[in-house]
């Protein structure tokens, strides 16, 4: 038997609605905690070959030194990772020598970020994203302009924004309250990570909208919304399949990548999770509802 995903469309709304709702909420009471990408600092990364100091130690010995709010994160069983204000070589070896006082360390990386440089990338990152999401429209309108009944292109364009804005923020909702509870912030890296999330998903999309092409060719006089949902149904197993293999393969690297990729990897994991279940519930059902309120079908 087959299913039918726009009879329960309304659940799907409703589940989809909290979700943004509270993502907003969590994105307007929490905020996002940016990184030194965006705000400027210097991130310092050591492994300890013996016992690691514990965190109080860390700061009792660098206490006398000035680095601003210090930010530290063990990183696997022997390593820790320091994020503090922008700092210069001199600094930097000040801060080497009273981390290894009495114990063997090996610095594993040093990166440093001056404002003007933080401020630049900030810029950057909204125009590129702001970008990303008009070409995608673009393209999906001028791809599916033989499209025009019911829904005309530029309506499958804008749909398929519906399910990009929310495939971003519902990932932004969950780093907002993680930032806020365990000091997770937002990089570069989970900028790049979001991007991706917003190909991979769009892919999904778009395979159904070909499909709607092709069945809306082959039954011109079945209803749209019996179009629409047998062009779901015959994409459903392969949007699952690859999801859950790309899924399986990103946890790994959240599981066993290192504390450097974790961010990235848990960005890709909520994306990819919220970005499948928009392209079958939220993005062709929303356009249908839509259509069906204007009495177009």
């Amino acid at each position: 038997m087959k299913f039918n995903f726009l009879k329960y469309k309304n659940i799907s709304f409703i589940f989809s609605g909290i979700l943004v709702l509270a993502s907003i909420l969590s994105l307007f009471i929490f905020g996002l905690k940016p990184g030194i990408d965006f705000t400027g600092g210097s991130i310092l990364e050591l492994n300890y070959q013996g016992d690691r100091p514990s965190l109080q130690e860390i700061r009792d010995s660098l206490s006398l030194i000035d680095l601003g709010e210090i930010q530290i994160q063990p990183a696997g069983e022997k390593g820790m990772i320091l994020r503090m204000k922008d700092i210069g070589e001199e600094m930097h070896q000040e801060v080497i020598s009273k981390l290894k006082e009495g114990r063997e360390a090996e610095e594993l990386r040093f990166e440093s970020i001056g404002p003007t440089i933080s401020k630049e990338l900030g810029e950057k990152t909204n125009v590129v994203v702001a970008l990303s999401l008009l070409v995608i429209v673009l393209y999906i309108a001028f791809a599916f302009r033989s499209l025009n009944y019911p829904a005309r292109s530029w309506q499958y364009g804008l749909a398929s924004l519906l399910g990009l804005i929310y495939n971003v923020l519902i990932p932004l909702g969950f780093f907002s309250i993680l930032g806020y509870f365990y000091g997770l912030q937002i990089s570069i890296p989970v900028i790049v990570a979001l991007l991706t999330v917003v190909g991979y998903t769009i892919n999904d999309t778009i395979v159904i909208f070909d499909r709607i092409r092709e069945n809306s060719a082959k039954k011109r006089n079945a209803k749209y919304e019996d179009i629409v949902n047998d062009s779901i149904s015959q994409t459903f197993s392969r949007s699952i399949a690859a999801s859950l293999t790309t899924l399986l393969t990103v946890t790994a690297i959240y599981i066993w990548g290192g504390e450097t990729l974790k961010s990235f990897s848990l960005a890709l994991i909520l994306g990819i999770f919220f970005g499948t279940f928009s392209s079958i519930f939220l993005v062709m059902p929303s356009l249908a509802a839509w259509l069906k309120w204007r009495k177009k079908i």
